[in-house]
């Protein structure tokens, strides 16, 4: 990855946590925990779904900048996709930040900007941790899950 793409990507990730859109709960919605013990994230994700598509999504909660730029990254991209593909694009965001430092970066649009956490493995659960609550909210009904 050259010097001017980890500039992007860090500027994508500073400003997603400085300023994370979608933050705060959603009245009627589906939602889950999600908690990181390895660095204290603890987020909550919410979700409205009708027919199999997800209408809206927010979350809350408290994060490091890599937990808070990627949950807010994901509600921007999954708004109007079907739950289906949500979770193949949290499959490719797990491809991404999982792969060789200096494997090539697959164009998720601003979610290419999550490739920086590859260089620091332990950051991985960080980003994908809203993930795993969208999917948990997603397909939980009524109730609430977590995924501790």
């Amino acid at each position: 990855m050259t010097a001017d793409l980890r500039t992007l990507y860090r500027d994508v990730i500073v400003d997603h946590s400085k300023h994370p859109r979608n933050f705060g709960p959603l009245e009627a919605s589906r939602r889950a925990e999600g908690f990181n013990p390895l660095c204290g994230d603890r987020l909550t994700v919410y979700v409205r779904v009708d027919k199999g598509v997800i209408r809206d999504v927010t979350f809350d909660g408290l994060g490091c900048a890599i937990a808070i730029a990627s949950a807010s990254l994901m509600t921007e991209s999954v708004k109007g996709k079907t739950v289906a593909e949500a979770g193949a694009l949290f499959a490719r965001v797990q491809l991404l930040v999982g792969a060789s430092p200096d494997a090539p970066v697959d164009d998720l649009g601003a979610l290419s900007a999550l490739a920086g956490v590859r260089r620091f493995p332990v950051r991985v659960k960080c980003a994908t941790l809203p993930w795993h609550a969208l999917r948990a909210a997603a397909t939980a009904g009524d109730e609430v899950v977590t995924t501790e």
